[in-house]
């Protein structure tokens, strides 16, 4: 199945109309009122994590975060297509991927405020942290595809990754050896059309997803705002990806609402008209609306949700401002799974370093 590239996949509009798409329609048959009302709640818990973590940094209580405002359907609805021995490998945005996998809530700022070099184990989760280097993500979750296949396990990983990236070495060389080898690997790009101050259209003439088809990779492009087409779409690849058919570029058309980073002044580089096509797009809206339209959605459960999001966020701020600062020693822990000679020596440097000072300051 690889849809017409030109017509991104779309099972509900924005006025939260439901699209039948038969061939798309038959991944989902399991998404009853529940698992939708489910996938809403992590939408909107979600968004409310990402804004509390923004307002964490612009308080100094963090050094830094990558909004995911108007991402979320394209993180939602990806993570939860995965099975639980699937492993997703992210670049730095995708929170919401974390959260979907099981990440406590209160390990996500730990790398942010700066006093771990992660914010917890990836293999307790199979999701990895924050990888800062862009596209070096591809490669790790190429690798791994590969590995788990010679391993004999039935497993696909997901690579998350921006329109930026996809113009970066990493992704090029990840999907050339995916191909080669057709490795169980979801190249998953979010298109949300900027590359910090760069617009997409600078990144690639054509749809990023065409790329993938000179790597002899089959592609496919969905509406990244629509969470029940990004999770049938997700199916789709990862199943293939298990029984052995290679790998598959996905192109989820979405558009990042905030800044890069919270370091990033998007004004400087956008109008805020250009803003406004998207926000009639949002991702939370257009649920809601369809849930509503089914009789799902009332001020009950509206009240409900909006109290579990904000006990989440609650959770997180008191988590986070309670992160005490490691000893400086800390510094050398877990760079290599077992003891290496050259890391012992320099903790014993920087040990007798700390000595010396201690003693010129007494």
């Amino acid at each position: 199945m690889i849809d017409n590239l030109d017509y991104p996949v779309q099972l509900i509009q924005p006025n939260g109309a439901r699209v039948c798409r038969p061939e798309f329609d038959r991944l989902i048959t399991d998404i009853g009122p529940e698992e939708l009302l489910s996938l809403y709640r992590d939408l909107v818990v979600s968004r409310r994590i990402d804004t509390e973590a923004v307002a964490l940094q612009r308080q100094g209580e963090i050094g830094l975060w990558a909004p995911m405002l108007g991402q979320e359907a394209a993180q939602v609805g990806s993570a939860r297509a995965l099975a639980s021995d699937d492993f997703a490998f992210t670049s730095y945005r995708e929170h919401a991927v974390a959260y979907c996998r099981g990440v406590p809530p209160e390990l996500l700022t730990t790398m942010w405020r700066g006093i771990s070099h992660s914010g917890w184990d990836p293999e307790q989760f199979n999701v990895t942290n924050p990888a800062i280097v862009v596209g070096s993500q591809g490669l790790h979750a190429t690798g791994y595809a590969l590995g788990a296949h010679l391993d004999g396990a039935e497993i696909a990983t997901i690579a998350y990754f921006g329109d930026g990236a996809s113009s970066q070495g990493d992704i090029a060389e990840a999907m050339g050896f995916a191909a080669s080898f057709r490795a169980g690997v979801v190249f998953f790009c979010q298109n949300n059309q900027w590359a910090i101050s760069e617009p997409v259209s600078l990144q690639s003439r054509t749809p990023i997803s065409h790329r993938a088809i000179g790597y002899g990779i089959p592609a496919i492009r969905v509406d990244g705002n629509d969470v029940l087409a990004v999770l049938a779409v997700t199916r789709w690849a990862l199943n293939r990806a298990r029984e052995g058919s290679g790998p598959t570029f996905i192109e989820a058309i979405t558009c990042r609402m905030g800044p890069h980073t919270t370091s990033d002044d998007p004004s400087r580089y956008r109008a805020d008209t250009d803003m406004s096509e998207w926000r009639n797009r949002d991702p939370l809206e257009r649920v809601r609306l369809l849930l509503e339209q089914r009789g799902l959605l009332g001020e009950k459960e509206l009240t409900t949700i909006a109290a579990a999001a904000d006990d989440v966020a609650a959770g997180l701020r008191r988590a986070t401002i309670a992160l005490a600062d490691p000893p400086p020693s800390a510094l050398f822990d877990h760079v290599y799974v077992e003891a290496h000679p050259l890391i012992d020596a320099e903790r014993e440097e920087h040990r007798a370093y700390l000595g010396s000072m201690e003693g010129a300051l007494s």
